[in-house]
C-alpha cells in the first residue's frame, strides 16, 4: 500500500504513514468529539473539531474566526457553548519510573562453623 500524501510504500495494515504521519486507508477520525489538551490555543475546541473531522487545525480556526466576524458574534457564542458542552480529553498519566536495581552482594552462607568459599 502507498501513502496518498507522500507516495511512499507502507505496510498494508498501517493506520498512519510512518514517513509523513497522515492517516491512510479507510481509517476514520476520532469517534468522540473532545477538546484536545495538545495543540490548543484557548480551550481546544478548534483542535477537537479538526481532529474529529480530520482536517487541518488552522483551517478550522480561520473558518471559526470568519464566522465570528461575519455572523454577528454567533461564532463566539457557539465557541463558548462548545467549550462548555464538549468534554475535555482525559489526562494521560506518565508511566511510573522503573525501580533502580542496586548491585547488592549476597552474604556468604555459613555451613556449620565455617563459611563457604
Amino acid at each position: 500500500m502507498y501513502c496518498n500524501y507522500c507516495g511512499k510504500a507502507i505496510q498494508d495494515d498501517a493506520n498512519v504513514c510512518a514517513y509523513c504521519g497522515t492517516r491512510v486507508g479507510s481509517v476514520l477520525a476520532r469517534k468522540r468529539l473532545i477538546r484536545l489538551r495538545a495543540n490548543r490555543k484557548v480551550a481546544g475546541v478548534c483542535a477537537g473539531f479538526a481532529e474529529y473531522f480530520d482536517v487541518d487545525t488552522t483551517l478550522v480556526r480561520v473558518v471559526w474566526l470568519i464566522s465570528v466576524f461575519l455572523g454577528a458574534c454567533l461564532g463566539l457564542i457557539a465557541y463558548v457553548i462548545a467549550w462548555i458542552v464538549i468534554p475535555e480529553e482525559p489526562r494521560s498519566l506518565a508511566a511510573p519510573a522503573p525501580q533502580q536495581l542496586t548491585n547488592r552482594q549476597t552474604p556468604a552462607v555459613g555451613v556449620g562453623s565455617g563459611t563457604v568459599r
